[in-house]
This record gives structure tokens, C-alpha cells and sequence, in this order.
């Protein structure tokens, strides 16, 4: 039993096969026309390339026409003739760009040469015999020892009493020929009487020679090419794979040049024919497919406003109870997401807890020294001032009392710094003392500068106090990893120092710089676990340059590393503290 929906797809087969078959014909037609316009361009350009190389052929023959006759030549049998004549040739081949240019005479004897290419004697050769015939000779000709492609013009020598005593030969020199139209043109060549190519603006052509139905060519030892030949219309199409240089599909013409005895033949690419074929025949299957899908439509229109009237209940209950699962899914999904949330933010935490602990257990022994100095300078100046007393020397044990007091604050902003900087900061952002969070960071990595013999340039600012927005212990987490950081990347050379540097402009920043190698990635330095230093080292697990991007950022601010010309620099940008941003 037949549905209603057969009826309707008998209708769209038939219809697209019409465009289909429309469409065929239309680029049959669309490809011959452009074909045929392609090969009236095409056969300018072979006219054009033979005139061309028939034209600078021409000049070399008329060349040979005129010096034949130069006083030069007539007095070669003198003792000085053939040196006088050889200089006059050697002047003609310089000033013309011939290959050579040499003078023999009715036995084929080479008296007098620019380059001596032809040898001593040419009287063997189809060029010269001609001449002595009373015609002008021309011969193409691979010359044996440089394997160079000329072209001999040999124009006859009349003497006195009318006969041919001799021949003037110019030898062109056929790359310079070919070197001001190679690569200009479509793929062209030139094949000589024994088929072989002798000039083309394509160089891998050279030498291939003529297949033997005269329809394709082989490779110069007679390998064969792949070729198939159709005729779209009167057009020959080849299609080939010779090489990457000629096209695949290519329409092919050719043409006779008896002037110079050869053969132009050109390789033009169809695809523009096909390209413009193909635009036509999209054009006019488009035009059709609109307009069958619009009388398509307009009969689909009527049948699916009855169908949607019947389907919108039904759709609009099934759509309700998937916004009611889906509204329950979000619920969960946000409880999910919150609770997600608020492990991150107790996992962040902790991470910079245990950063911060790191950076405590690397600077560990330094800070046991600094504790342990005042310690045993302390129990010293006590036990002086003890023995001063006994000797009724209060001025000078009050000296040492002094120096205790010295000792015990000094040991008291040490235990301070390491007090504040250990503990876990949970308080807001609030307003900050730049000058002192620096200062507490030089202080904690002091005695690790000293160790490693850094030399830490800190630039303190005029004013007092710079306020920013920040927390002081996080703040300070930050520049004692950048400090660290800087001092890790100097350990293998002998130099080394540390710049800090606040520039209070429109907006705040601070320089880290050191004298390092630079940065290798530096668009990857804020990744956590990036880290140049050896897999598994005591040295960290590259997420201090992390934590400090977390930490600047929750601040307001930023931090970015770059290179500079001697080392790297780390700029950490902070808002100034302003009451109304308070507010």
C-alpha cells in the first residue's frame, strides 16, 4: 500500500534527475565554448613564443650575412690575416652574445675562430655544405664536449668570379635565446627534424624526443610517458603526469616554423575551461534547484501547518516535563559546582601554605644562622659586660648591655618576618605598605643572597610608604618566590644580581630582574609544574611562579615575564589603595 510520502519522492527523484541531466549538457556546452577561447589565447601565445625565438634566431643569421663580406675576411691568405680576422670575430662575439663566430674556407678548413667550438675542420657538416651550395646553411646541433645547444648560420662567401670560397659561421647560443621568455609563458618546446626537443621555457623537456605515433614524447633515452589523448570537439585534450612542472590536463597545439626547421608545440592547463564550466553549470543548477524548491515548499507548507496543529500539544507536554528533569539537573548541578568551588578555593590554600612552607624549609638553615649569630654575640657581650662590672667599669659594660638590646631586636624582626610570613593569611584584601612587604622579603632571603653571593640592588623609594591594594603575607609569598627564582637561574655563572625597582606611575609596578640566560618559554612560565630545572630535584615542582599568578591576580593586578638583553624581568602590576575603591 502506497503512502502519501511516495508520491512526493517520486516527485523530488524526478526533478533532480532533470537538473542533473540539464546540468550535463550545460557544462558540455559551457567547457567547449571556453575551450575554444582558451585555444584562440593559446595559439596567440605559441605565435607569439615562435615569432619571438624566430626573431633573435634571425638576428644571428643577418649577422652572418653582413660580417661575411668585412674587409677582414678577404685578406686571410695574408701572413697577418687570420690574427687580424680572429680579433674581428672575437669583437662580433662579444658585442652579440654568439657562441662563436669562425670563418673556413671551400675545403671546410677553420681559418680564423672566436672560440674554436666546431674544431679544426667543418667540412663534414650539413650547414657548411649548404653554404658552399650557394645557400645560407642553418643547423641545430648539441655541441659534444660542453653538451651546449647551438644553432649554426653559415652564410656563403662569393669571390671574384662568382663562386663560394669560403663560409661565415655565427653560432647562436640558444639558453640565451631562452632566457627572456623561460617561465613566461604556458609550457612551450621546439622540436628539430629528429624529433627531439631543442627549446623550451620548461628545462625538463630538453632533449625528450617525439613518440613514435607522433602524438606524445619519450624521455630522452626512449623511456615512455604515460599519455592519453581525447578530442573534446576540435580541441586535442592530453592528459599526462609527466612532471610537476606542466598541467595533468592540458589542451595541446602546435605549429610549423620551416623557417628555422623546427616544430612549437604548447601545453595549456584547461582548468580555467573547467573552472568556468563548472560556475555556469552551478549557476544554472542552482537557479532550478531554487525554483523547485520553492514550488516544493509551497506544497510542503499547507501539509506541515495541519501536521504542527496536531503535533504542538504533544510537543509541548514532552517539552515540559524535560525542562522539569532539566531544572532538577541544574539544581544538582549547582550544588555540585558549589561544592566543587569551595574544595578548589581549600585546595588553592593549602597549596600556597605549602609554597610558603617550601620557601621556609629553603631558606631553613640561613635563618638558623641569622638566629644563632645574635645568639652567640649576645652570650659574649653578656659575659663581657659581666666582667666589666667586676671591674667597676659601668660606662663600658653599659656598651655591651647596649649592644644586647641590638642583638635581641634584630633576632625579634627576624622571628617577626618568619612569624608573618608563615602563617595562613585568610584576611580580605585590604590596603598593604609595598615598601615594607618588599623589605620583609629582602630580609627573609637575605642570608641565601649572601650565601650564593648575590648582590641584591634595591632601589627604596623616596616616600615613606607606597599603599596598594593586596595582602601583606600573600604579597610578600610572591616577590620571595620571584627573588628565589632569580637567584636559581644565576647558580651557574659567576655574576650575579638581583634588581628591584618601584616605578610609582600611572600604574604601579614592580621589576624583578636578574642576570640570568632569560626565560626559554616565557609564555609558558605561569603554567603550573613548567619548570628548566633536572625531573625530580629538591629544587621545587615548578608551581611557584603559579601560585604568584594566582596570588597577583586575586589582587586586582598582574604579572608578566620577559626577556631583556642581559637576563630576565618579572613585572608584577598592583592597584594603588584608594579609600572610594575601599568603600
Amino acid at each position: 500500500m502506497l503512502t502519501p510520502r511516495h508520491p512526493r519522492l517520486a516527485l523530488v527523484a524526478s526533478v533532480v534527475l532533470f537538473i542533473v541531466v540539464l546540468s550535463a549538457v550545460v557544462w558540455s556546452s559551457a567547457y567547449r565554448q571556453a575551450l575554444t577561447a582558451l585555444a584562440e589565447r593559446s595559439a596567440s601565445d605559441l605565435a607569439l613564443a615562435s615569432d619571438r625565438v624566430s626573431t633573435q634566431l634571425q638576428i644571428f643569421r643577418e649577422q652572418a650575412v653582413l660580417v661575411v663580406e668585412h674587409p677582414a675576411l678577404q685578406a686571410l691568405e695574408t701572413r697577418e690575416g687570420p690574427a687580424r680576422a680572429t680579433a674581428l670575430l672575437r669583437r662580433i662575439a662579444d658585442k652579440s652574445g654568439a657562441l662563436d663566430v669562425f670563418y673556413a674556407d671551400a675545403s671546410g678548413r677553420v681559418l680564423a675562430a672566436a672560440e674554436g667550438v666546431a674544431g679544426p675542420n667543418v667540412s663534414d657538416r650539413r650547414y657548411f655544405r649548404r653554404a658552399m651550395q650557394g645557400a645560407m646553411g642553418t643547423e641545430p646541433m648539441v655541441l659534444p664536449e660542453s653538451k651546449r645547444r647551438a644553432y649554426f648560420f653559415a652564410a656563403p662567401d662569393f669571390g671574384p668570379d662568382g663562386r663560394v670560397r669560403g663560409t661565415l659561421v655565427v653560432v647562436a647560443d640558444i639558453e640565451l635565446v631562452e632566457q627572456t621568455w623561460r617561465g613566461t609563458l604556458p609550457p612551450v618546446y621546439f622540436t628539430i627534424e629528429d624529433g627531439r626537443v631543442f627549446i623550451s621555457n620548461r628545462f625538463e623537456l630538453l632533449f625528450w624526443r617525439l613518440d613514435d605515433d607522433k602524438t606524445g614524447l619519450m624521455t630522452a633515452d626512449g623511456g615512455d610517458l604515460p599519455l592519453e589523448v581525447k578530442m573534446v570537439g576540435e580541441h586535442e585534450i592530453w592528459q599526462q603526469r609527466w612532471s610537476p612542472y606542466l598541467p595533468n590536463e592540458a589542451l595541446h597545439l602546435g605549429i610549423g616554423l620551416p623557417a628555422i626547421g623546427m616544430r612549437g608545440e604548447i601545453l595549456v592547463d584547461v582548468t580555467p575551461a573547467q573552472r568556468i564550466a563548472a560556475l555556469q553549470t552551478m549557476a544554472m543548477a542552482a537557479v532550478c534547484l531554487a525554483f523547485g524548491t520553492i514550488l516544493f515548499w509551497l506544497a510542503e507548507r499547507r501539509r506541515t501547518l495541519a501536521k504542527a496543529n496536531a503535533e504542538l500539544e504533544e510537543r509541548v507536554e514532552t517539552r515540559t516535563r524535560a525542562l522539569s528533569d532539566t531544572n532538577l539537573q541544574l539544581r544538582r548541578e549547582v550544588r555540585e559546582r558549589k561544592e566543587a568551588e569551595a574544595a578548589l578555593k581549600q585546595a588553592q590554600a593549602e597549596l600556597v601554605q605549602a609554597d610558603k612552607l617550601s620557601a621556609l624549609g629553603q631558606m631553613s638553615a640561613g635563618i638558623s644562622h641569622e638566629l644563632n649569630q645574635p645568639l652567640m654575640a649576645i652570650q659574649q657581650f653578656a659575659e663581657n659586660g659581666q666582667a666589666f662590672l667586676e671591674r667597676g667599669k659601668s660606662e663600658r659594660a653599659g656598651e655591651n648591655l647596649t649592644r644586647i638590646a641590638q642583638m635581641s631586636a634584630r633576632m625579634a624582626r627576624i622571628i617577626k618576618n618568619l612569624r608573618a610570613f608563615a602563617r595562613n593569611e585568610s584576611e580580605p584584601v585590604g590596603r598593604v605598605d609595598l615598601v615594607q612587604v618588599i623589605e620583609a622579603a629582602v630580609e627573609l632571603t637575605e642570608t641565601r643572597l649572601r650565601d650564593h653571593d648575590v648582590t641584591l640592588d634595591w632601589q627604596r623609594p623616596e616616600a615613606q610608604a607606597v599603599w596598594v591594594r593586596g595582602g601583606e603575607v600573600r604579597l610578600t609569598q610572591v616577590f620571595v618566590n620571584l627573588i628565589n627564582n632569580a637567584v636559581d637561574a644565576m647558580m651557574g655563572q659567576d655574576e650575579r644580581r638581583v634588581r628591584i625597582v618601584i616605578n610609582d606611575g600611572a600604574r604601579l609596578t614592580v621589576g624583578v630582574r636578574d642576570i640570568g640566560p632569560g626565560l626559554k618559554q616565557p609564555e609558558k612560565v605561569f603554567e603550573p609544574f613548567y619548570s628548566t630545572k633536572a625531573v625530580g630535584s629538591s629544587e621545587g615542582m615548578g608551581l611557584g611562579l603559579s601560585i604568584s599568578y594566582g596570588l597577583v591576580q586575586s589582587f586586582g593586578g598582574n604579572i608578566r615575564g620577559t626577556n631583556t638583553e642581559h637576563g630576565a624581568l618579572f613585572t608584577v602590576e598592583l592597584d594603588y589603595w584608594k579609600e572610594e575603591t575601599a568603600a
